[in-house]
């Protein structure tokens, strides 16, 4: 019997059990996504792999942590120093966890320069914001386990901002601790959250979120749909199956990400500090407040807009609101056409804007506060919940010149990435022939 029909034997004994063919054709050989897909349809499948990479990576670190507040500190050090390529995957985990913010940010970004919220996609976004909901609170989780300076402190000031909430502020702020201050039992509490409850969350959610999006088709640079025009056999003119043509294409920007990563990880997994802060190579301590306490890098756009508040409990309710507000987002654009390239010049300056006042914020929050900063931080706060505003009344008013939409989707893909997809489909075609042929019987 050959190795072929072997194959085909154990493949039917599968699927006549589990609908291992069936999900194949559905979500790739037969899912048919746009052909005109460009540089920022990298991020989504990124953002999976890094999402595996910090899974694998955890389990591995959570073999030698141990999650006590006397033990902690010094069990990072011993895998940092005795586990035989401890170093690697501590410094791949760290690493991964900033690229998880980055490959994010950047895919939430694809979604508000193509309209990827709007109908018929508001499901998908909502999803995508509770995952990305569930990351920070993963993260956050996460950064308390090393026990170093900067997350001990870090975590007082973020447990405590719950104090601000009437009547219930003192009791809630303690049930998240679960003590009056951060120690052994809120350590324990957040380890099981950030390598139990938060990973299983998140996996369910990435399921629910790549579901509804094969349901409704994915977006594209141009932002209109590709089924509105099939052949006869029901298939989408300007799509292309996912399996082979985007997997190739998404090998090549995971090789390019790959590359990128590992100069990170062996050359500068602490990147200055917005990776790894100096401060959390020192043990927690109780009695010694750092000079200046600020949280990772992802999180400093929010907390600078906590901070340029001079009242703790508008503070609170500003920092929730700026990531609220972008659950809302699929009913306060109102405009006619999805993609940034058919948009009014109003909606590209304040999305300028608001990128621009987003990445000042992310910059003074990881700095000390100062008069001068506090307002500049204002301003650029106003600036990121003026975007929404704007947004909502240039749209609903009919106030956007749009440029016509055209009737089929454009091919905006570089020649070069067309070329070598070219090749590679040959090469694959030449493949499968042989394959073919040699599944003939003699």
């Amino acid at each position: 019997m050959s190795e072929a029909t072997k194959n085909r034997g154990l493949l039917a004994w599968i699927d006549a059990r589990f609908p291992f063919s069936k999900l194949w054709i559905e979500h790739a050989a037969g899912y048919y996504a746009p052909k005109n897909f460009n540089f920022w349809y990298y991020f989504g499948s990124l953002a999976i792999f890094v999402l595996v990479l910090q899974l694998v990576t955890g389990i591995w670190l959570t073999m030698y942590y141990k999650p006590d507040a006397e033990l902690a500190f010094a069990s990072i050090q011993y895998i940092m120093r005795d586990v035989h390529w401890g170093w690697l995957i501590r410094y791949l985990h760290s690493t991964g966890a900033s690229a998880f913010f980055i490959v994010i940010y950047l895919h939430m970004f694809r979604g508000l320069l193509y309209g990827s919220y709007r109908k018929p996609r508001e499901l998908i976004w909502l999803i995508g914001m509770v995952i990305y909901a569930v990351l920070m609170a993963e993260a956050f989780f996460g950064y308390l386990l090393p026990w170093g300076q900067m997350s001990y402190w870090g975590a007082q000031v973020i447990t405590s901002l719950f104090g601000a909430v009437p009547w219930v502020g003192d009791t809630l702020m303690i049930w998240i601790r679960g003590d009056y201050t951060i120690s052994d039992v809120t350590l324990n509490r957040f380890f099981a959250l950030h390598v139990a409850a938060m990973p299983l969350l998140l996996i369910a959610l990435v399921v629910l979120h790549i579901t509804a999006l094969h349901e409704v088709g994915s977006n594209n640079p141009d932002g209109i749909e590709i089924k509105r025009h099939k052949n006869a056999n029901g298939i989408p003119l300007d799509g292309v199956p996912f399996h082979p043509y985007y997997t190739i294409k998404d090998t090549v920007g995971l090789t390019v990400f790959l590359m990128v990563f590992a100069f990170v990880v062996f050359y500068a997994p602490g990147m200055l500090g917005l990776f790894l802060e100096p401060e959390n190579f020192e043990p927690a301590n109780p009695l010694s407040t750092p000079e200046h306490i600020a949280p990772v890098w992802y999180f400093t756009p929010f907390y600078s807009i906590l901070r340029c508040i001079p009242d703790k409990l508008w503070g609170v309710v500003a920092l929730a609101s700026s990531i609220f507000v972008l659950f809302l987002l699929p009913w306060l654009d109102r405009g006619k056409v999805r993609s940034v390239r058919y948009r009014g010049l109003g909606f590209k300056i304040a999305l300028a804007l608001f990128v621009i006042a987003l990445l000042v914020l992310g910059h003074l929050g990881g700095n000390p506060p100062s008069p001068g900063r506090n307002l500049v931080a204002r301003i650029c706060a106003v600036i990121y919940f003026g975007y929404f505003v704007f947004l909502w009344v240039y749209t609903f008013f009919g106030l956007e010149k749009t440029k016509p939409e055209p009737d089929r989707v454009t091919d905006g893909s570089a020649k070069w990435m067309q070329k070598l997809m070219r090749r590679l489909m040959q090469k694959w075609k030449q493949w499968r022939r042989l394959e073919e042929t040699q599944r003939e019987p003699m």
